[in-house]
């Protein structure tokens, strides 16, 4: 039995010396100068293999075109995005993590080259960022703050490796229905280009639209924080839409009040993208109009919902039109649901008002209301839950430096990230980690230690099964190149680059 003694110095005999004991814990740590051929990333090469195995690093090579790439040296574009999903995998938060990341020996040799430095990252990410727009930006922003500068043409293709691993996600596991929740966050940040949002805080408020079905970002907008979240939402619902990848047969979108306008609504009503109509479910803003019709409810109409947070959910069929700009000669009406909150003790809210009211703008008029109400209400457990894993599980949360091209790469990059950890999980990995975080994916197979050997001009990685309970990181392995091959048939040709 081992004794620890606090407040006092232990000596114990070895070889007629006297020894001090180093810590509190039972053993004895040694640093040795040569380079030890261990990796504590045994399992962080499967991130690079999905993110080739989907297509997206051929998708760089061919559409990412940085003007650190034209000079020809280094690392590739293809590469330098691959390091960047490595970084945010393996939970880096800025790109100094990247020299930290590069005195890990073996993880370079599995990846064949070594990762880039903390300056030469800065340098790629600064490559997306147009300097000589800053000008312009800068007097269109002052003439309307709620200005969002176009994407510059690398940025622009960054999102075809989003596109790219989408496509192989639907390839693989194909999804008849496409919900497309819409919705944008803040991003607090002090730093004095950011400016400040509703919340009284200086920050950015990117807005991203999720694939509920896929668990995949299909669509991001990178914006300052004095944007508002309504600001030309449609644009970023179409490109959404139009990423969509062949085998959906039925489109839905679900939104806060945010898309509670008429040109976002009547996109929604009229178009048929893909030959698909689009079913969509909103959330109203409570007008005084509106409110006056669903005051006039009679106590019949409101049927219970349930009781959550101290409080009686009941919701009701209310006929309203909201203006001229919502009627249309041919046009079937919207349908109107509305929800009333009353606490169960009969308490005030903050307020000071006794019941509180909510509506739901939707053009589906087979589903029961209540059960409409709830599928609404579900997009809390999907977008909101991809905003948190975007902030506090990947990188999203810290910019990495002032200027708005730079930011809106990183960005996108985290949501690049958050795709392939998607692919790996859900087919490559075994089902009790479908569902897992990035947190729980490092501690359980990214982030574990392996032995380096090299053997007849060979590189094996020795990892203990009893650290994985089974030969987890092999089967995904053969899983990821079997999705490769697949993509290969289905792949564009890659152009020369000019």
């Amino acid at each position: 039995m081992t004794r620890i003694i606090t407040g006092e110095v232990r000596m114990k005999r070895r070889s007629g010396k006297a020894h001090e004991q180093q810590g509190l814990l039972p053993f004895e740590m040694e640093e040795v100068a040569q380079d030890i051929r261990v990796t504590s990333y045994a399992g962080l090469p499967l991130v690079a293999e999905a993110y080739r195995a989907t297509g997206a690093a051929e998708a760089v090579k061919r559409c990412v075109q940085t003007r650190e790439r034209r000079r020809e040296r280094g690392l590739t574009d293809e590469q330098l995005v691959e390091s960047f999903l490595l970084l945010l995998s393996a939970g880096g938060e800025c790109n100094d993590d990247f020299d930290e990341m590069r005195r890990d020996v073996g993880l370079g040799e599995m990846m064949g080259y070594e990762l880039p430095s903390s300056s030469r990252a800065k340098e790629f990410l600064y490559a997306f960022h147009d300097d000589e727009r800053d000008a312009d930006v800068a007097q269109r922003r002052f003439e309307t703050p709620s200005f969002v500068p176009l994407e510059t043409r690398p940025l622009e293709g960054l999102h075809e490796a989003l596109r790219a691993v989408v496509a192989s996600a639907q390839r693989e596991r194909a999804e008849r229905f496409a919900t497309l929740d819409i919705d944008a966050t803040i991003i607090v940040s002090e730093k004095r280009e950011a400016a400040m949002t509703y919340e009284g805080q200086k920050g950015y408020q990117p807005v991203v639209a999720y694939w509920a079905e896929q668990e995949m970002i299909v669509a991001e907008e990178f914006r300052d924080g004095n944007v508002p979240a309504g600001t030309d939402l449609l644009r970023v619902l179409k490109k959404g839409v139009e990423t969509l990848p062949e085998g959906v047969e039925r489109i839905y979108v679900r939104a806060d009040s945010a898309a509670y306008e008429h040109e976002f609504l009547n996109w929604c009503r009229e178009t048929t993208p893909k030959g698909l109509p689009i079913i969509f479910a909103v959330s109203a803003d409570m007008s005084r109009e509106l409110r006056r019709a669903v005051e006039r409810l009679p106590s019949t109409a409101w049927k219970e919902l349930d009781r959550r947070g101290g409080a009686i959910r009941s919701w009701a069929e209310v006929e309203f039109i909201p203006s001229a700009g919502s009627v249309k000669k041919g046009r079937a009406p919207d349908r109107y649901l509305a929800i009333r909150l009353v606490p169960e003790q009969r308490e005030m809210f903050s307020d000071g008002s006794e019941v509180k009211h909510f509506a739901v703008v939707t053009n589906d008029w087979g589903r029961d209301g209540a059960a409409l109400l709830e599928w609404h209400r579900q997009k809390a457990g999907t977008i909101e839950r991809m905003h948190h894993t975007l902030k506090n599980e990947l990188g999203a949360g810290v910019m990495p430096c002032a200027r708005f091209g730079a930011n809106a790469a990183w960005f996108r990059l985290n949501a690049l990230t958050a795709n392939v950890l998607t692919v790996l999980k859900r087919l490559a990995l075994p089902k009790e980690l479908s569902k897992a975080e990035p947190k729980r994916l490092r501690f359980r197979v990214l982030c574990v230690a392996g032995q380096l050997v090299h053997h007849a001009r060979r590189l094996s990685v020795r990892v203990a099964q009893r650290r994985l309970g089974g030969e987890w990181l092999i089967i995904a392995r053969r899983i990821l190149r079997r999705i490769a091959r697949r993509c290969a048939a289905h792949a564009p040709p890659v152009p020369a680059f000019n």
